[in-house]
């Protein structure tokens, strides 16, 4: 059967754009129509409102990380002012060991011991005051 060139040429830019398309939605990782109603374009778009129990449980959530990080600062100012100040650099300022070594004039394993010796009084500390934290 003899097909004119001017349908082999249409046949071949859909294919073109089906591909196109299939390149597009992979990328994008857009698996969904946004004309079928289901209201996921609310979603993505942020314009959906959380439900009271969602409000609820992230005030939870709050608190009980409100509540860790003043435990946590309590658990913190009972170490030695050295071991106190190298567990914040380390922690809470993200500083490396051998940074914190180079500010102290000490060398980083001595450093890294008395950060691992603080972490060790924070666990029995924790476990004095009988709070539950992985650390």
């Amino acid at each position: 059967m003899e097909v004119s060139d001017e349908i082999i040429e249409a046949f071949l830019l859909d294919k073109r754009a089906e591909a196109a398309r299939d390149r597009k939605m992979f990328r994008y990782k857009a698996f969904y129509s946004l004309d079928c109603n289901d209201g996921i374009e609310n979603a993505a778009i942020g314009w959906a409102q959380p439900s009271p129990e969602d409000y609820l449980i992230e005030k939870e959530e709050l608190a009980e990380y409100e509540e860790l990080i003043r435990r946590l600062y309590e658990a913190i100012s009972s170490l030695p002012p050295m071991q106190a100040r190298r567990v914040h650099a380390r922690y809470m300022l993200g500083m490396k060991v051998k940074d914190i070594a180079a500010m102290e004039g000490i060398t980083p394993s001595q450093a890294g011991k008395s950060i691992h010796a603080a972490l060790r009084r924070l666990r029995r500390y924790f476990a004095r005051q009988k709070w539950t934290v992985n650390l």
